[in-house]
């Protein structure tokens, strides 16, 4: 039987964020056409702003709508190259990630129940589009408005990415390179004041390691800049401190949920009643919750045995080694008969082989 050895190829994702509300990150150098387009290699984007366009200076949508309208917007896609392409599209609403950071791509981040426009069933898109080469096409996105008014943003991001024929048998690295591109839906210049909700603490793992999560909303449709959170982890009836995180800089996205990891710094989970002091400020506002919680024995015994920084002691086992010691005594007993076989059967044929007559 013959195996054929399988190659995994590992495959990279380069996300090129766009755009940004008070800032820009980018995962990778973008390029800019003389035509103002986007671009990165062979496949290139231009955001064609409509006239509602709140904000002009931004390269992404920010429009100015009314409740109930109905919309179509275009981006120009264009293949630079000698070959047919595909193009892959999402919408996806703005998330708040547990480093603070806003996420418009895809995300396992769960909507928060403050949310009361969902960005995906307002914005509608082709799921893939098909360029010929060296040529553009229209991707059409057609947006339609609830038909109650609302203060603050919806907010969302669409990805672009090229679909990529994986060739497992080549080998090597591919990579691949998404563009995501903002939009921010409103109907008015109504200031909207952010506010926090304390959700839950609970415990669970971070990066595969013990960790306490403290989960808040903000539960308004506007953005968080410049947050800071500090948490800190003491025994229910005690003010020793166990664990203590503080993080800033951070951002939240409108009617969005954060899971806040307080890491427990390698030390095994011990089951428990203890007590979460958090504190969330962002200029001169300032957010303070306690919080008790517990620690049982199965949650301990589940994530300790599952913290990859944790060296288990499991102790001396017995059973394991009085069967290795079985299975190499039978196999000696085994090599010892086979061995005993083989020679007893050389010396029959010697004792029966007829000797030389001179």
């Amino acid at each position: 039987m013959v195996i054929k050895e399988k190659k995994i190829i590992p495959f990279f994702l380069l996300y090129i964020v766009l755009f940004f509300i008070t800032g820009t990150t980018t995962y990778a150098e973008e390029a800019t056409t003389e035509s103002g387009a986007n671009a990165y290699g062979e496949f290139n984007y231009r955001v064609i702003l409509p006239e509602n366009q709140y904000n002009p200076e931004v390269g992404y949508f920010d429009l100015m709508m009314t409740p109930s309208q109905q919309q179509t917007l275009q981006i120009e896609l264009e293949n630079a190259s000698n070959h047919e392409m595909q193009i892959e599209v999402s919408l996806n609403g703005a998330k708040t990630n547990r480093n603070g950071v806003i996420e418009y791509g895809p995300s396992d981040i769960q909507d928060d129940k403050s949310l009361k426009f969902k960005f995906t069933d307002l914005v509608k898109s082709e799921e893939r589009v098909t360029i010929a080469p060296k040529s553009k096409q229209m991707l059409d996105v057609t947006i339609t408005m609830p038909e109650t008014s609302y203060d603050g943003l919806i907010a969302g991001g669409i990805k672009l990415k090229q679909i990529v024929k994986r060739d497992e048998s080549q080998g090597g690295v591919i990579n691949e390179y998404a563009y995501l591109v903002g939009m921010i839906l409103r109907e008015n210049e109504t200031p909207v004041t952010v506010e926090l909700e304390l959700n839950d603490v609970y415990p669970g793992l971070s990066n595969y390691r013990n960790a306490v999560y403290v989960n808040f909303s903000n539960i308004e449709a506007d953005y968080l800049n410049d947050m800071t959170v500090d948490v800190q982890v003491t025994p229910k009836d005690s003010e020793e401190v166990l664990y203590d995180t503080k993080s800033a800089g951070m951002r939240m996205a409108p009617n969005s949920l954060i899971d806040f990891p307080v890491t427990m710094n390698g030390e095994r989970m011990v089951p428990g009643d203890y007590r979460a002091n958090i504190v969330v400020t962002s200029g001169e506002r300032r957010w303070e919750w306690t919080r008790e919680f517990t620690i049982t024995d199965e949650d301990a015994d589940k994530f300790n045995g599952q913290d990859v920084s944790l060296v288990q002691e499991k102790g001396i086992d017995w059973k394991l080694i009085a069967l290795l010691a079985g299975i190499a005594f039978l196999l000696l007993l085994s090599i010892f008969f086979a061995v005993k076989k083989v020679r007893e059967k050389g010396k029959k044929k010697k004792k029966n082989r007829p000797s030389k007559k001179k």
